[in-house]
């Protein structure tokens, strides 16, 4: 007791089970209002709020009443753990709910409470049509308490509104994304959420952006979204201009080279490197004298990224290809990521190894990770079914703490030791012996997989044994669900990728509870132990029984390349039949070691992901607050004077040595500033004069020729003119200081050669590349500003034409 006093997070939970017993209290207050009466309450806490209550004030009130508007309206009420699940998420922790426990419906005591204060609030979930149905399936609630409900699709947005309200039914209504954002509560993935961020600053017109403030946000499965997917950065590209030409011809080399004796690879890193032999062999086919000359610097990057491409991107592994498209699978969830291309020339590499058309590379115009968009919420919040594992990184990266609640009823879910096989044939032919078993015994069985062609090699396989089955691939998440809902009838057999269907649950159909309930059968241990722990809890769910069981052969990938020189050892020394499972005492640790390796090893991709994105976060933070004030202020006159001062100081300075300035710098001078203003600058006798001096007396002169400009427009054109070539100036920058950002980070690991810190030396130089960045923008915002010319109107337009046909008669 005395230990769960100490742990903060145990301690925690004790004060909830408080809160929890208190909102039982008020339900038999609040259960016999009518329901014109509940539908009041909103009002009223609004009140409460307005004369200076918070909402942990009236939290006991809100919750009970959102707990009796859900019997009414979904005939659900929240079970006590549901309430306790709720209260963590309000606080800002992660709750840790078990597969079947009902996190949709939890979701909505918090949001509903922080939606009141005004700011809304914005359910992050993992794919469409999730989104899509948690609200319509949730909406009834908020409807009934005079909330409006946006979704966030792909390419649409819409608003819950009543379809039928004596039977609370709702529909979905079509909308604008901005619409859909002022609604009280969001719901959408967190792709949408970060795109739409990023997409917000790139408008020229405040009328533009969709966002408004990140206040609240509750992440549903928060380990899929904050970590699997926190490698990948959000990127909005546009097209760099470079020939694809380029491509074909590494896909050419790189096929003409032998591994092991023109190219050595490292299988963990996923690199490539070529040998003495390779370079010669390069230099040979495209009759070059030195491949490492700097002429061909690009060239070589090509060729290693095809090396990459042929060695460890597999066709319906890592990514599939449809309609002449390259689309990657999640290695993580085997979910389809349209949309998302690989950077630095792979995704290309790619392209050309498969014969498809290549696709010319983009140039980064905005990006952010995971980490960095979420980090910027007010308040944040997290639910899943595993998320223990990885505690450390929550706490570390995300200052979440993670609560398991209970379950409403014990878990009976029998959990089989592993079995393991010395083969991945073997392996194959025994579950396939097991999925036939349960077949003719009538259990159902759901079998992960975790890649699309291991779920095709074992479709095959039953196909030949005649077992009627389903394969989800995570391609259509609709169809799927559907699919997996059903999983659980009798006979039924469902392979799935591991996050098929993910977020449905799988009800058993009739006597199936007497057979044993689902068996869940795992093809493979994954990299991380979470993504087990979800695959074994579709089974078991609300006290259902279950079972579960993981087949594993010593050549699987995790085994062979984290399970070190132990596997090989047991490989040579035991002498058992292909088709008998292996007893060791050694694999049980073996295997939990090297999914402790993987993580380990994938938390410091991510934490030095996040550590390189921290500097270009600041710097982003300091272009995106500049382009919200452009955006939002009237006029920003002042700024564009003070700018002009500043470029006319650093000119000036720039030709001034030890306060001195003799004829030919002179010369110089009056060449730049003439160069920057757009006319004709003398300075005329310079003798003795002080830079000081000098600066204010052409500062006058550059503020005097502005204010002409300004005079050949009105005060409105010329305050949108100013804003629009100060945004473009900052976007057109912005990107091309990405790209050398880019450029920076993929070259700066080697630094470590020279004893010196890469991150630290990435910080300095980003700054001074930022630096240089924020001063392009200035001078090339006045030198536009200089030059910027009122178009004729179509009238005069035609006189001038006629005048300039006559000249040249």
């Amino acid at each position: 007791m005395l230990l769960d006093f100490l742990d903060p997070v145990k301690r925690n939970l004790k004060k909830y089970w408080d809160i929890v017993s208190k909102i039982n209290e008020v339900e038999e207050v609040i259960s016999p209002l009518s329901n014109e009466d509940l539908a009041k309450k909103t009002e009223e806490f609004k009140e409460r709020l307005a004369r200076g209550e918070t909402t942990s004030d009236i939290l006991i009130d809100a919750f009970a009443v959102v707990r009796e508007v859900a019997k009414r309206t979904l005939n659900m009420r929240h079970f006590d753990v549901q309430i306790l699940g709720g209260l963590v998420l309000f606080y800002g922790g992660i709750a840790e709910m078990k597969t079947g426990e009902g996190k949709t419906l939890v979701a909505t005591l918090p949001l509903y409470l922080n939606a009141l204060e005004g700011h809304g609030g914005h359910l992050v979930t993992v794919n469409d049509y999730l989104a899509k149905r948690d609200a319509l399936w949730m909406g009834p609630i908020y409807k009934f308490l005079g909330l409006t409900v946006g979704v966030i699709q792909h390419e649409e947005a819409f608003l819950v509104d009543w379809d039928d309200k004596e039977k609370f039914t709702v529909k979905l209504v079509p909308c604008t994304r901005k619409v859909a954002y002022l609604a009280d509560v969001t719901y959408g993935t967190n792709n949408e959420f970060g795109f739409d961020y990023l997409r917000d600053h790139l408008v020229v017109s405040p009328e533009d952006m969709v966002q408004r403030e990140l206040y609240y946000a509750i992440v549903d499965e928060v380990d899929s979204i904050l970590i699997d997917e926190a490698r990948t950065p959000l990127i909005i590209s546009g097209p760099a201009e470079e020939s694809t030409e380029m491509y074909y011809v590494a896909k050419k080399v790189a096929d003409n080279l032998i591994r092991d004796v023109d190219y050595e690879t490292d299988e963990k890193l996923k690199t490539t490197s070529l040998t003495q032999d390779g370079v010669k062999k390069i230099e040979k086919l495209l009759h070059i004298d030195n491949l490492y000359d700097e002429r061909f610097v690009d060239l070589v990057k090509h060729i290693n990224q095809a090396l990459r491409a042929k060695e460890f991107f597999h066709r319906d592994v890592d990514y599939i290809v449809k309609d002449g498209e390259v689309i990657i699978v999640d290695e993580f969830t085997g979910r389809l990521m349209f949309g998302r291309r690989y950077s630095d020339g792979l995704h290309q590499a790619i392209e050309a190894k498969e014969g498809l058309r290549v696709q010319s590379e983009n140039q980064t115009l905005a990006t952010i990770t995971f980490q960095n968009y979420f980090r910027m919420y007010k308040k944040l919040a997290g639910m899943t079914g595993t998320a223990l594992t990885e505690a450390r990184e929550f706490k570390e990266i995300y200052n979440l703490d993670v609560y398991v609640i209970p379950t409403n009823k014990p878990v009976i879910r029998v959990d089989h030791p592993d079995v393991v096989y010395k083969t991945e044939d073997a392996k194959f032919r025994a579950i396939v012996r097991k999925i036939e078993e349960l077949y003719k015994k009538g259990q159902p069985v759901l079998v992960g997989t975790r890649s699309i062609e291991k779920s095709e090699r074992l479709s095959k396989m039953l196909k030949r044994l005649g077992i009627p089955h389903n394969v989800l691939n995570a391609k259509y998440h609709e169809k799927e669900a559907e699919i997996i809902k059903d999983a659980g009838q009798y006979k039924a057999v469902t392979i799935a990728t591991n996050m098929a269907g993910r977020g449905v649950d799988i009800k058993l159909g009739e006597g199936v509870a007497e057979l044993g309930g689902l068996f869940v059968l795992g093809t493979e241990r994954h990299e991380a132990r979470r993504i087990d722990n979800q695959l074994r809890g579709r089974s078991g769910r609300q006290g259902d029984p279950g079972e579960s069981q993981f087949y594993l052969s010593l050549e699987d990938e995790l085994m062979r390349l984290f399970g070190g020189d132990q596997v090989k050892s047991i490989l040579t020394t035991l002498k058992v039949d292909e088709d008998e499972p292996i007893e060791h005492p050694l694999l049980s640790r073996i295997i939990e070691n090297a999914q402790k390796k993987v993580e380990a090893y994938n938390f410091s991709i991510r934490k030095n992901l996040l550590d390189y994105d921290n500097v270009l976060e600041k710097q982003r933070e300091v272009i995106y607050k500049e382009r919200e004030k452009i955006l939002k202020e009237p006029s920003i006159r002042d700024e564009i004077v003070d700018m002009i001062k500043e470029v006319i100081a650093s000119t000036v300075s720039a030709h001034f040595v030890e306060e001195d300035l003799d004829e030919e710098r002179k010369t110089e001078l009056e060449k730049a500033l003439s160069n920057l203003m757009g006319r004709n600058i003398k300075l005329g006798e310079l003798t003795n004069v002080k830079k000081d001096e000098l600066i204010e007396q052409i500062e006058d002169l550059a503020v005097k020729l502005y204010e002409e400009k300004e005079a050949c427009f009105t005060p409105d054109v010329m305050r949108s003119v100013e804003k629009y070539l100060l945004l473009r100036n900052i976007d057109s920058n912005w990107k091309d200081h990405l790209y050398a950002m880019d450029e920076l980070k993929e070259g700066i690991g080697l630094r470590a050669y020279g004893q010196k810190d890469p991150l630290l030396e990435y910080q300095i130089e980003s700054r001074s590349l930022f630096d240089a960045m924020l001063d392009r923008i200035k001078y090339d915002t006045v030198f536009m500003l200089y030059r910027v010319e009122l178009a004729p109107k179509e009238e005069e337009k035609s006189k001038i034409d006629k005048v300039n046909k006559k000249k040249k008669r």
